[in-house]
């Protein structure tokens, strides 16, 4: 019975963060209220409440779900260049930058009203560790996997760095998002052969 409860929830939870999810792309996450979430989900909002605690909690559920996603096409991007470190750092890059500049909850966060201790923005900002700390993980483990023979350091500069570069891109891109790519590429594979 635990585990059919837990699935329950779990599905609970998803749907109240897909409800979210289209509020915060059609009006901002500045005008959510969790009265909107709890209607758009068909719960009532002591629910919303009980699963999330607060509209912080449910916009850091909503980043890192979209992190989530991200790691998901990145892996993928990677995995098309088995031989070819710098195409698979470039194309992972370049997908990351190309699908944020289209998803509908980034380019909410991005043009949200500034400030207050609710900024979504923050989540990918000042309180990014979870994000941050979520990506490197995995690219980590995938670098560890794939190029041995880099030595660990060198390698977790270079995951670190190009995390950092392309989440800068992401929050105030510069260049064309390939541009940018092949820039943080470029980056990224100085600091492996250095």
């Amino acid at each position: 019975m635990t585990r059919y409860r837990e699935s329950v929830r779990s599905l609970l939870k998803e749907r109240i963060l897909d409800a979210a999810y289209e509020r915060v792309s059609a009006e901002g996450w500045d005008r959510l209220k969790m009265t909107h979430i709890a209607t758009a989900a068909g719960v009532s909002r002591q629910t919303v409440y009980t699963e999330y605690g607060s509209k912080a909690a449910i916009g850091q559920a909503l980043v890192m779900r979209e992190v989530e996603r991200f790691l998901t096409g990145i892996q993928d991007q990677l995995l098309a260049h088995p031989d070819d470190m710098r195409a698979a750092i470039t194309a992972a890059i370049g997908y990351t930058l190309r699908t944020a500049a289209d998803n509908p909850l980034l380019k909410a966060i991005l043009t949200s009203s500034r400030g207050g201790d609710e900024d979504l923005l923050a989540h990918l900002t000042t309180r990014s560790e979870p994000l941050l700390d979520t990506a490197i993980t995995m690219l980590t483990a995938y670098a560890a996997e794939v190029w041995p023979d880099i030595d660990a350091h060198s390698r977790d500069l270079a995951v670190e760095s190009v995390v950092r570069l392309t989440v800068s891109h992401l929050v105030q891109p510069a260049l064309p998002p390939d541009l940018s790519a092949e820039r943080i590429a470029e980056i990224t594979m100085r600091v492996i052969q250095a």
